[in-house]
C-alpha cells in the first residue's frame, strides 16, 4: 500500500484495455447514508452491439441468475484499477461491480487511516446492487463473491469476518522501521501508536459473500488466528514473490497460514507488488515507472490473462 497521493494520482491514470466482446459497462453513484455518494463501475455482459472496439456504456444487460463479483481496489486507486479483471469476469457471464472507496481514492485520501470505512463502503455497494441497480432482479442473491487487491484484500478478509487489531502496526513498525508500511506512515508524520485498536463492532462482516479471491493484502499481520477464526468462505490468494511493499511472510503469508480453511494459493515468481495492476500503456510507463515497470524477464500481459482466467475459473467453481 501507498498513502502518497502523487503515487496514488497516477492509479486514476492506467490505460484500461479494450475489448471486442459484447461487454457492458455504466458508472453510477450511490448514496452512502450522510456522506457523499460513492461512486461505482459496473461490468457485464450485453447483447447490444459493441463498436469501435468499446464497451457498450449504459446497454441493457443480458442474462438471468447472474453471479454478481464487488471488487475492491488498493490504496490511492478507484473503482477502473482493475478493469482488465471485471472485463474478463463480465465475458464470462458475470456481473462485476467496483466501488471507489472514498477517502483511500487517488483523488482522496482524507480518510486513509479510517480502514474500517471501506468494509462499509463494500456493504453499501452489495446492498445497491441486490435492491437499486436497475438489472438487480437479473442478479443470483446467493452468488456473490468478492474481490480485492493491497487494501481491498484487506476489505474483503473483513468482509468474510476477518477482524483486525490496528494496535499490532506499532510493534510491527518499532521491529521493521524499513518497511514500506512505517516508512509511509514516518513520511506522513504519522506515529503508529496512534493507529488504536478499534472495537470488533467496527469490523462490518457481509455474510452475504459465498467466495472471494486477494491478491497481496494489506495488514496481514493485524489478524491472526483469532482474528480470522470467523472467516468460513473459501478463498484464492495471490502473492507476489519479489514483493518488496509488503514483504514476505508478514502479509499474504499471515493470511494464508491462519486462515482456518485452507485458500487456494498462487505464487507468481519474479512479480512485484504492482504486477497486479493491469499493464499500462507507453506513456504512463514513461511517467510512472515505479508502478508500471516489473522486473526484467516478467511479462505483466502474459501474467494478467492468466491472472484474470484464474479469477474466473474460481469464481465459476465456488458461486455455480
Amino acid at each position: 500500500m501507498r498513502f502518497a497521493a502523487a503515487i496514488a494520482f497516477v492509479l486514476a491514470l492506467l490505460a484500461t484495455p479494450t475489448f471486442a466482446a459484447n461487454v457492458g459497462f455504466e458508472e453510477v453513484r450511490i448514496a452512502n447514508g450522510t456522506e457523499p455518494p460513492l461512486t461505482v463501475g459496473i461490468w457485464y455482459r450485453t447483447d447490444a452491439p459493441v463498436t469501435g472496439q468499446t464497451l457498450a456504456r449504459n446497454a441493457p444487460v443480458a442474462g438471468n441468475g447472474l453471479s454478481l463479483i464487488v471488487m475492491s481496489h488498493g490504496g490511492g486507486g478507484w473503482y477502473d484499477s482493475h478493469a482488465d479483471t471485471a472485463i474478463a469476469l463480465a465475458r464470462a457471464g458475470f456481473v462485476a461491480a467496483a466501488v471507489s472507496h472514498a477517502g483511500d481514492t487517488f483523488d482522496d485520501q482524507t480518510h486513509v487511516l479510517e480502514l474500517w470505512r471501506r468494509p462499509m463502503q463494500l456493504r453499501r455497494l452489495i446492498d445497491y446492487m441486490l435492491t437499486e441497480w436497475p438489472g438487480h432482479a437479473q442478479l443470483d442473491r446467493a452468488r456473490i463473491g468478492a474481490f480485492g487487491f493491497s487494501n481491498g484484500g484487506f476489505t474483503v478478509l473483513v468482509a468474510a469476518g476477518g477482524v483486525p487489531h490496528l494496535s499490532a502496526i506499532a510493534p510491527y513498525c518499532r521491529a521493521h522501521p524499513d518497511h514500506d508500511l512505517c516508512q509511509a506512515l514516518s513520511h506522513a508524520g504519522v506515529d503508529p501508536g496512534r493507529i488504536a485498536d478499534v472495537p470488533a463492532s467496527a469490523w462490518v462482516a457481509d455474510t452475504r459473500i459465498r467466495a472471494a479471491v486477494i491478491a497481496a493484502p494489506a495488514f496481514g499481520f493485524t489478524f491472526g488466528p483469532e482474528g480470522l477464526s470467523g472467516v468460513r468462505i473459501p478463498f484464492q490468494l495471490w502473492r507476489a514473490a519479489d514483493d518488496h511493499h509488503q514483504p514476505h511472510p508478514w502479509y499474504d503469508e499471515a493470511v494464508r497460514a491462519n486462515l482456518p480453511r485452507p485458500p487456494e494459493f498462487h505464487v507468481i515468481a519474479n512479480a512485484g507488488h504492482y504486477d497486479f495492476l493491469p499493464p499500462c500503456n507507453a506513456h504512463m510507463t514513461r511517467a510512472t515507472p515505479a508502478l508500471c515497470t516489473s522486473a526484467p524477464g516478467f511479462d505483466r500481459p502474459a501474467f494478467h490473462e492468466r491472472f484474470n482466467a484464474e479469477v474466473v475459473r474460481f469464481f465459476d467453481a465456488k458461486l455455480r
